[in-house]
């Protein structure tokens, strides 16, 4: 009896798991082939595509911020990886100082509310004439980023053994060559990992790009508030989905990388 209990409560919660998971996911996807749902209605009372056409016509600008977001997010993750991968190997090493200090100095954007973070930057990019640019809402974008590409970057490389990397360095070796030749490729899951978050954090960003993009710079969130904003719901939910197919297609080609038999040859 207490085993068929337990077996009761478990399948009670992960069903509530479940709906919790994939109920909104679900309402989402009600929502994009729906064109009329009036209350009290439980279903919508009309299903069709007008709505999708809608979006894809040219003068909605959609596809323009979609491309736009796509745009900002690589560049976005090239930049944070740029940083992230010296940073961060420099600030695995232990004896490194004012290491935790240097660490905690690249969460300080996490530790304030987003809206007062990107206000400020707002108003010292405008000083510097990189508001309503690509570049500045690239620039706003990884400092969001860099919180998780450095702190990923160096767990990473201070889980990498130091004996390839000595042994390279007795064979002859310079610190560059060792780097990029051992440590940097025993570093690419990690590293590939930290490109996931940095990219999906841009993909989504939307405060940030509010307050330093507008009105020059339109992605894809700031389409789908606006529509929400309005009541268009039908449109709202059709850009998300938009944004969550770049989103699962890069996870599935980072994957990719990180299969074991991809790695199998690295440091060799």
């Amino acid at each position: 009896m207490p085993a068929a209990v337990g077996g009761i409560v478990r399948g009670l919660l992960i069903g509530l798991l479940a709906v919790a998971i994939f109920g909104p996911l679900l309402n989402m996807l009600i929502w994009t082939v729906t064109e009329a749902w009036y209350f009290p209605a439980k279903l919508p009372v009309r299903w069709g595509f007008a709505f999708w056409t809608k979006v894809f016509r040219p003068e909605a600008g959609a596809m323009q911020a979609l491309w736009t977001s796509l745009v900002i997010a690589v560049l976005t993750v090239l930049l944070s990886l740029a940083i992230a991968i010296p940073a961060g190997y420099a600030l695995s090493k232990r004896d490194l100082p004012l290491r935790s200090l240097f660490l905690l100095f690249f969460l300080l954007p996490q530790a304030f509310p987003t809206i007062a973070v990107h206000l400020n930057i707002a108003r010292i990019f405008y000083g510097l004439g990189l508001t309503g640019t690509i570049a500045g809402v690239m620039l706003v974008h990884a400092i969001q980023g860099l919180v998780f590409a450095v702190w990923i970057a160096s767990a990473t490389f201070a889980a990498i053994g130091s004996e390839q990397v000595e042994a390279a360095r007795n064979l002859g070796a310079s610190p560059l060559r060792a780097f990029l030749t051992i440590s940097l490729p025993l570093a690419a899951p990690g590293l590939m990992a930290s490109a996931i978050f940095v990219f999906l954090i841009s993909l989504d960003e939307f405060s940030g790009t509010f307050f330093v993009g507008v009105p020059n710079v339109r992605t894809l969130p700031l389409t789908m508030l606006n529509a929400a904003l309005e009541g268009n719901y039908q449109i709202a939910s059709i850009t998300a989905l938009l944004l969550l197919v770049p989103s699962v297609l890069f996870m599935l080609f980072v994957e990719r990388f990180l299969k074991a038999d991809v790695l199998s040859g690295v440091g060799k």
